[in-house]
């Protein structure tokens, strides 16, 4: 009966992390605020405590999990109705730096020192506080900025370049084998495949390692050799 006990207690824990996970939304971790992250650890926390306690039932692990999984989607009802409640709970975006100055009161308000601040910036691929117009602090603790224009990277728009939209590729051979549903999928036969590898210089389809294909780029194709005629690009 121990035993079984466990093992419903596990069961119902993980339909119930299931549930609240649905509740989060699709969510990554670094977009999880603090509140987020604090009544997911309570919800791990009350599945730990209750596994191994005998005097804990399986209904009783429900019902815990239940009423914790109702309140949460309670708060976020109500986080999404109310601007101050959900301000109250799961923050707000602070501006660290706005037109080059710094925020001060905000730096302190988030207890960040200068070299926290350089490392989180480095993580954005900035090195240098010179480069930074705007900078915001988001309820997640991630940072989002904005650069000054002579700092930011050149956009084909910038220069009046015409562009054009890249189409999605799509993995027709896959360790020496046809995807047939990939290709059904795009409306190609395998004749047509089969076809379009001869004229890239592929006669057998054994050979090939990788071989994707675009509407815009064509064929890329790598095959088992490792010499540089094994891997091509056509158009």
């Amino acid at each position: 009966m121990t035993y079984m006990n466990i093992g419903l207690k596990l069961f119902f824990g993980l339909i119930a992390l299931l549930l609240v996970t649905r509740l989060l939304g699709k969510k990554e971790i670094s977009q999880l605020t603090p509140f987020d992250f604090v009544y997911s650890i309570v919800l791990g926390g009350i599945l730990e405590e209750s596994i191994y306690d005998n005097k804990i039932s399986a209904l009783h692990v429900w019902f815990a999990v239940a009423v914790w999984g109702m309140l949460l989607f309670i708060i976020e009802n109500l986080s999404k109705r109310s601007n101050k409640f959900r301000v109250l709970l799961k923050g707000e975006t602070s501006i660290l730096i706005r037109n080059g100055e710094f925020n001060l009161k905000e730096l302190e308000a988030n207890h960040l020192e200068m070299e926290q601040l350089r490392i989180m910036l480095r993580q954005q691929g900035v090195f240098s506080l010179r480069e930074v117009c705007d900078l915001y602090l988001e309820p997640g603790g991630t940072v989002s900025l904005k650069k000054y224009a002579e700092f930011d990277t050149v956009t084909p728009a910038m220069l009046n370049v015409k562009t054009k939209n890249d189409t999605m590729n799509f993995l027709f051979v896959d360790e020496g084998e046809i995807n047939e549903e990939i290709l059904k999928y795009t409306g190609k036969s395998k004749e047509w495949l089969y076809d379009e590898l001869r004229k890239e210089g592929f006669p057998t389809i054994q050979d090939i390692l990788y071989a994707e294909w675009s509407q815009t780029d064509g064929f890329f194709i790598k095959t088992y050799t490792n010499n540089k005629d094994g891997i091509r690009k056509g158009n």
